[in-house]
């Protein structure tokens, strides 16, 4: 009732526009962004740097989001899990819907040039047309390897945060980046597999429809391998201490497990389950990484 009456006073479906942004893949975005630009810093980072950067990741994400609704209306529109969304249910139109991503992208820019840094500035709007437009529009549609090339897009936030405080890349800027460009595969192939029928609907060649559940489960146990070895290297390259590596080896011996039961068993019975633990692994992973980055500078 709350949210009817604002409506109606400021005249704007702000539920909607909030819907067009993903929130819940923004939250993640902002804070593995946060947890680079913590990282980058031998202290505290500058009130300043932390609020404009995570500010302006967050609206570049957005935009990217925005533009993923718009452009995927057909698909969702077929698809059960996001048939309720605000453009396939005529709530917003199309047009409203790619000038909000306009709207929110160029805010973005100008607040990450004016008051960070014009690297973090291009960095950012590269991710944003590396989601939007290479993977959303090429990729989903034309290769069963779509989320494997399109991770990239996905890997940048711990980047983007990173350069807002120190202006530069380094090498453990690229460690965080390739966490979660191993990670990212594993974590959505759980969910195409228990969506896959619907993938098939909207003729998305996801790799359960092209190449079946059997194959992209190995897939599944392979990659959460591969991310056990990767998680491992911020240890070895003495980003990290003896924390973050306890919590490494148990969060991906966890993700192992899961993805052996999923390999193993009928179906998509545990795809949800496994999932749900990929984000629950990459939460956790990075909150280890920043226990033990302070803890390192508490001591050190």
């Amino acid at each position: 009732m709350t949210e009817l009456l604002i409506q109606k006073a400021v005249g704007i479906p702000w539920r909607e526009y909030y819907a067009l942004c993903k929130p819940k893949v923004v939250y993640l975005i902002v804070f593995t962004a946060i947890v680079g630009m913590l990282l980058a810093s031998p202290g505290l980072v500058a009130p300043g740097t932390l609020f404009f950067g995570a500010l302006g990741i967050a609206l570049g994400a957005a935009s990217g989001a925005a533009v993923n609704h718009w452009v995927d209306q057909r698909i969702d529109a077929l698809m059960e899990r996001t048939r309720q969304r605000p453009l396939p249910q005529g709530q917003l139109s199309p047009a409203a819907a790619l000038s909000f991503a306009i709207g929110l992208g160029l805010s973005s820019m100008l607040i990450l040039v004016f008051y960070v840094n014009t690297l973090t500035a291009v960095l950012t709007l590269a991710s944003l047309v590396g989601y939007a437009v290479i993977y959303t529009v090429f990729l989903k549609r034309s290769t069963p390897h779509n989320i494997v090339l399109g991770g990239a897009a996905g890997a940048a936030p711990p980047v983007l945060g990173w350069s807002a405080v120190t202006g530069e890349v380094g090498t453990e800027a690229l460690l965080l980046f390739l966490l979660i460009f191993i990670w990212t595969p594993p974590h959505f192939w759980a969910l195409a597999i228990r969506r896959r029928a619907e993938y098939a609907a909207a003729g998305v060649p996801m790799l359960p429809v092209t190449h079946g559940v059997r194959f992209t489960k190995l897939n599944i146990l392979v990659y959460t391998l591969m991310l056990l070895v990767v998680s491992l290297l911020p240890f070895l390259y003495h980003m990290s201490g003896p924390l973050y590596l306890l919590g490494a080896l148990g969060l991906g011996g966890g993700f192992i497990w899961h993805a052996w039961r999923l390999y193993r068993g009928e179906g998509d019975a545990h795809a949800m389950k496994t999932f749900g633990y990929s984000i629950f692994y990459l939460s956790t992973l990075f909150v280890f990484l920043l226990a033990d980055h302070y803890l390192l500078v508490l001591t050190g």
